[in-house]
């Protein structure tokens, strides 16, 4: 990469089981294939995908984690579902594109943030979860913000996963990492994409980039399912929705490399009906 071209980051909402991970497969062999106005040059891009959902909707097997480095995605991050599949545990400490939240205990398998070496650049790459509505962890506030500074002596390129429920919280922490120094600031978790990109301070944001599988669900799962969790308030397994039409959510940011500011966002959105696609083929 030249001194005066800017960095391209690309960064998939939630993968939500098989139909989420085969869809970003397919989407970074032949992007042009989805959008057809489409310039995006996959091979100078780095590549972030959020994964806690990828194995059949909840945490991430060996087997996939291998998959989707083979696709592409120079970086995995995740979120409070990361361990929902034990094995994470046998190699976690060894998946060096693996980001878990940097807001659990100090001991924690894995590791909270990572510097990523990609055409000449090193580009940290920080997870962290939010506290509001969600299971009790430590507060990212300093933790985050320590973990930025430090980051910050190494390189320029910070990157942030904030994977929150509430939609207050994601602002708030996303205006005071602004403040820090962070290229970029994605929000996960609620798998619903918003509409408020934006430059704030020199970083990149959305307060969530939305999700990657089935259109025909309840956020990737299946309606069915979900509705009975909803009506009867028993306690049932969710499925990974099976539907034809499917739903691609990224998020495309431009960061200087001399300073780590980044000078354009763009969120993506497109459908897909993979039954009308293999017609064509």
């Amino acid at each position: 990469m030249s001194g005066d071209e800017n960095l391209k980051i690309l960064f998939f909402g939630d993968l939500v089981g098989k139909p989420g991970r085969y869809l970003v497969r397919d989407f970074l062999a032949e992007p042009i294939a989805f959008l057809p106005d489409c310039h995006l040059d996959i091979e100078n891009t780095f590549c972030i995908a959020n994964v806690e959902n990828a194995s059949h909707g909840f945490g991430l097997t060996t087997k996939n984690y291998n998959e989707i480095s083979e696709y592409g995605i120079d970086c995995m991050t995740s979120g409070n579902h990361i361990w929902d599949k034990k094995e994470i545990f046998t190699y976690i400490d060894s998946a060096d594109k693996l980001v878990r939240p940097i807001n659990y205990p100090a001991n924690t398998h894995g590791a909270g943030s990572r510097i990523f070496e990609f055409n000449g650049l090193k580009i940290a790459v920080i997870n962290a979860l939010g506290r509001v509505f969600m299971a009790p962890v430590d507060s990212p506030w300093s933790v985050v913000i320590d973990e930025i500074k430090r980051l910050k002596e190494i390189t320029p390129i910070v990157i942030v996963d904030f994977h929150a429920e509430a939609t207050a919280e994601k602002i708030c922490f996303a205006k005071y990492c602004a403040e820090h120094g962070v290229s970029a600031f994605f929000g996960t978790h609620t798998h619903v994409q918003t509409a408020d990109e934006q430059i704030i301070n020199g970083m990149g944001y959305i307060t969530d980039v939305g999700f990657c599988g089935a259109f025909d669900s309840v956020i990737g799962m299946d309606y069915s399912t979900s509705l009975s969790r909803f009506t009867t308030c028993v306690p049932e397994r969710y499925d990974v929705a099976d539907s034809s039409k499917l739903q691609l959510n990224a998020v495309e940011v431009e960061i200087t490399p001399s300073d780590g500011r980044a000078v354009v966002i763009k969120r993506i959105f497109c459908c897909i009906d993979k039954n009308e696609k293999e017609e064509r083929t």
